[in-house]
């Protein structure tokens, strides 16, 4: 394994792109130089996930342990439901070792996943496109369904026009009824037997 000087406890890291150094312990404790403070492996499977550029190195001897907690952090992520590699591919990978083509798989496996990273976007487009193109027929019908709505309210608050009213069929030519004629009759009347009375007295 490669070997470096035992980084600095503390202090600047450097430039932006340097990476993240973190010492381990004999007591298996992780220690991250840039925070100051003690960490978890999955504190670094966090860090991996963020994309965060970091090294691990053995406090006592200075030996870059990089790639053995990376395998503790898969063999943890394995054994705890969080199955990602089929049992024929583990197979495989290990009739590897002492294989003349040993040399070759781990830049066979790197060029592998770096395509698949560039094509993760791709392929969640693609697994997405089916729910979008739902979603724009479930807007497409809540806006008809809207307009449906609007229209009827702007029906319901506009006042239809009033029916002409037919000429009712006891209205006289002179446009009072027969009841109202009546009524004039009989008040005439009165009135007349009033002005008789008076006249006698």
């Amino acid at each position: 394994m490669a070997k470096a000087p035992p980084p600095k406890d503390s202090g600047p890291q450097g430039a932006e792109n340097d990476p993240v150094i973190i010492k381990k312990y004999a007591n298996r404790r992780l220690y991250n130089t840039e925070t100051s403070s003690y960490i978890t492996l999955e504190h670094i499977a966090q860090m991996t996930r963020e994309g965060r550029h970091f090294q691990v190195f053995d406090a006592r001897s200075g030996e870059d342990i990089t790639r053995s907690v990376l395998t503790q952090i898969v063999m943890e992520e394995e054994s705890g439901g969080q199955t990602m590699l089929p049992v024929n591919f583990l197979r495989q990978l290990i009739s590897m070792y002492g294989d003349s083509m040993q040399s070759m798989v781990p830049h066979y496996l790197e060029a592998s996943m770096e395509a698949f990273a560039e094509n993760q976007n791709k392929f969640r487009d693609a697994a997405l496109k089916p729910f979008e193109h739902l979603a724009r027929q479930n807007m497409a019908l809540f806006e008809a369904a809207t307009a449906m709505l609007t229209g009827a309210k702007q029906r319901a608050a506009t006042p239809e026009p009033e029916p002409h009213p037919e000429p009712h069929p006891e209205t006289q030519p002179g446009g009072a009824s027969e009841t109202e004629i009546v009524r004039v009759k009989a008040e005439l009347a009165a009135l007349q037997a009033r002005l008789d009375g008076l006249t006698r007295d």
